[in-house]
């Protein structure tokens, strides 16, 4: 048998749905899964041993250019030529949904009550019926196996084996401690809304006094992570780095703590230990584990309608991180 998820971006939610691959995987063995997504989120996947062919698009390209359209069609319409038995749209989207019935005839995603965009529902003739404000994790655990009569409980999640791989090439292990816990800081995030504030991840690094390694991606965070780092003598600032890189130090160090981000996702996709820290985003986006934790502004969030302008977790006091945090390097 031979499938397709569509699961294009975001990064979270691309890893979020990667935990069902390996039931499926087990449950058939035989099974052909290929992973259509975004071209800047194609090394999350990559390395994986449960996914046979990464297949990229570059949706994002016809933003700014028009034109780029008709390359993207054609590119899917490429891949469909591998005749898959079933289509799994993972993501819920208009543009997903088209992509999806590009890819072939037999389509599953969610139902019209279960998306954001309704009308995506049209074009599968399998439908999966979940709340839209259900954990994120467990939505897409079972909108990628029920249309395979796979069932993926919420032990089954806990139980999980790391399904995040990386290879060697070009590893960061010169900035590992040996003699000190190694903590990584996720800083940025899409939103403003959505990040701690650099004076608190101060706060942090300088009462565990551990070797704390800031991780960036664009400009303004490279700022902040300099900013840390020339304010603290328990922090570096990583250079830039590519996705592989990211999940590599991520997956050696010991805690992991970050604004609810992409980045910070890996962490649990690689059974690190981890601190999420949550403002104007709902909070069941994630699981909670033994290891995996959460901390929350007291602001209420309507699933529906994020406010963008709900700065509440700027209020959250740095001694709730670094209790938690010291909890965590303790166990």
């Amino acid at each position: 048998m031979k499938i397709a998820i569509v699961k294009l971006s975001a990064m979270g939610d691309i890893i979020h749905a990667m935990v069902a691959l390996q039931y499926i995987k087990k449950s058939k063995p035989n099974i052909q899964i290929d992973w259509i997504v975004e071209q800047s989120f194609k090394q999350v996947l990559e390395h994986n041993p449960h996914i046979d062919n990464i297949l990229s698009v570059n949706l994002k390209a016809i933003k700014k250019d028009k034109l780029a359209l008709f390359k993207e069609i054609k590119k899917v319409k490429s891949y469909s030529k591998n005749n898959y038995d079933l289509v799994i749209d993972a993501q819920g989207l208009l543009k997903s949904a088209i992509t999806a019935k590009l890819l072939g005839k037999n389509r599953a995603g969610f139902s019209k009550t279960s998306i954001r965009e309704g009308v995506a529902s049209y074009f599968y003739e399998r439908k999966v019926e979940i709340a839209y404000d259900a954990n994120t994790i467990d939505r897409n655990a079972k909108v990628m196996s029920e249309p395979l009569d796979i069932t993926i409980s919420s032990q089954m999640v806990l139980d999980k084996e790391p399904f995040l791989f990386y290879d060697e090439e070009n590893t960061l292990d010169e900035y590992l401690s040996k003699d000190k816990k190694n903590i990584i800081f996720i800083i940025g995030s899409t939103w403003e809304s959505r990040n701690y504030p650099k004076e608190k991840f101060l706060e942090v690094a300088n009462h565990l006094k551990e070797n704390t390694l800031i991780a960036w991606g664009s400009e303004e965070e490279r700022e902040k992570a300099l900013w840390l780092e020339e304010n603290s003598s328990y922090i570096k600032a990583l250079p830039k780095i590519n996705l592989n890189g990211l999940k590599s130090i991520i997956a050696k160090s010991d805690l992991l703590i970050g604004n609810d981000t992409g980045p910070t996702h890996m962490a649990w996709g690689l059974n690190i230990p981890s601190i999420t820290i949550f403002g104007p985003t709902p909070v069941n986006r994630v699981y909670q584990t033994a290891i995996n934790k959460t901390i929350k502004s007291k602001s209420e969030v309507n699933h529906y309608k994020l406010d963008k302008n709900d700065f509440s977790i700027t209020k959250i006091p740095s001694h709730k991180v670094i209790l938690m945090a010291r909890e965590l390097l303790n166990a």
